[in-house]
């Protein structure tokens, strides 16, 4: 039932449009601006990283602007299982990670909350898919580079990765031809150029989508 439970959690139109912004150590009404870029260019998800007990405000803060709108945030950064509650206190639609830890994977069950956890190698796929994940987060991706999403998506093409770490709009689409199904991109949201520029890159997807 776990199994059925989590692959239910991340299905195709959640994650439909190919960018999610990721937020990190922005006060809540910073926070809020580059969210509210993020929207107005087409992306429809939004983490909030909550690594400080400061940044659970600037979470809850995202969360109301994103509740406006009908639109989800996520926390991120969660690397126990305290931070769950944190997490939902602030009204967080998912949560995020940057490895894969199993307590916070049992709790997330427990709760019933979608986790996409943290994977940099095929142990960690295995043990992901174990548990029926198959919505994974590629962290740090810059670091791990197109072809290690290549060679990952060999062995599991079922295996849908967020990549996150190091991500931005110039160098986005190298990923998404690789076979990442979403980008995770930070700085381009702190100015209005960088958002255009995401705008541009879905504007591209949209159209090879069309085209292919």
């Amino acid at each position: 039932m776990a199994h059925t439970l989590l692959h239910d959690w991340f299905d195709d139109d959640f994650f439909r449009v190919p960018v999610i912004a990721v937020l990190r150590g922005l006060t809540p009404g910073e926070a809020v601006r580059s969210a509210t870029r993020a929207w107005d260019a087409g992306v429809q998800h939004v983490e909030v990283t909550i690594e400080t007990p400061e940044a659970i405000r600037t979470l809850a803060a995202v969360a109301s602007a994103a509740a406006e709108r009908g639109v989800a945030v996520g926390a991120g950064t969660i690397i126990g299982t305290d931070q769950l509650d944190a997490a939902a206190s602030a009204n967080a639609s998912f949560t995020v990670s940057p490895g894969l830890d199993e307590g916070i994977i049992h709790e997330s069950i427990r709760r019933g909350m979608p986790h996409l956890p943290g994977v940099a190698t095929a142990s960690e796929i295995l043990r992901a898919k174990a548990f029926g994940l198959t919505w994974l987060k590629a962290f740090p991706a810059s670091v791990l580079g197109p072809d290690w999403v290549k060679a990952m998506k060999g062995p599991f093409p079922d295996v849908q990765f967020v990549a996150t770490g190091g991500m931005k709009a110039a160098t986005a689409l190298t990923y998404l031809a690789a076979g990442v199904s979403v980008v995770g991109l930070s700085s381009d949201f702190s100015s209005d150029e960088g958002a255009d520029a995401v705008r541009d890159l879905l504007a591209s997807v949209a159209v090879n989508a069309v085209g292919g």
